[in-house]
């Protein structure tokens, strides 16, 4: 008897320490998610390029710069606009991007499909025109684009006899490079380039 109790005492101990211990609480319950993490601050357009950096593209002194913004269904966009002293030299940047108020809305990267997709299909450069133009609330006559290679993840170019912009998408955001100027549009072009290549590098 003293045996089989012995026995009964032995496995009972040995039940018990090999049931598995209950996992340790979480350390701190509260803490969100990676996918519910605050939205992305506003971009402001005017920290992305000084007015030297613009003034050494356009060979002139920028005097001053403007900012403002506007907010168009699920996007923002942040523009600034750099006064030249010399004739028909200044410069326009902006910033399109999810609307941070919004974060549940359309990607920027949907609206900048939207917007080139038909160009994607017909080549480098489109025979029609498009309706809307990137990144502004007003819907207005675009001009044919053509495909821009060397900078961000895809950059598109459209102009018309009054000038032309740069478009460029990296990411979440796209930015549109106006340069004013009697220059032709490739040296537009490559001067709009060297101010996006600044702009982007200051991208959060």
């Amino acid at each position: 008897m003293v045996r089989v109790a012995f026995a009964c005492v032995f496995l009972l101990v040995l039940l018990t320490s090999c049931k598995p211990s209950a996992p340790a609480p979480l350390s701190n319950p509260s803490q969100p998610s990676p996918r519910s993490a605050p939205a992305t601050e506003k971009i402001e357009a005017c920290a992305l390029i000084t007015k030297e950096e613009v003034g050494a593209v356009q060979g002139t002194i920028i005097s001053n710069t403007a900012s403002s913004e506007s907010a168009s269904g699920d996007y923002l966009m942040t523009q600034c606009y750099y006064a030249a002293i010399g004739p028909n030299l200044s410069v326009s940047l902006a910033t399109s991007q999810a609307d941070p108020k919004n974060p549940s809305g359309a990607s920027v990267r949907e609206y900048w499909r939207q917007t080139f997709g038909r160009f994607y299909e017909e080549g480098s450069e489109g025979e029609t025109r498009e309706k809307g133009r990137v990144g502004e609330g007003k819907r207005e006559e675009m001009g044919p684009a053509k495909s821009i290679d060397g900078i961000g993840e895809e950059a598109f170019w459209s102009g018309n006899r009054f000038g032309g912009a740069l478009y460029v998408l990296k990411g979440d955001v796209f930015i549109r490079v106006s340069v004013g100027g009697p220059d032709s549009e490739e040296t537009k072009i490559e001067k709009s380039k060297r101010l996006a290549q600044k702009a982007l590098g200051r991208l959060p």
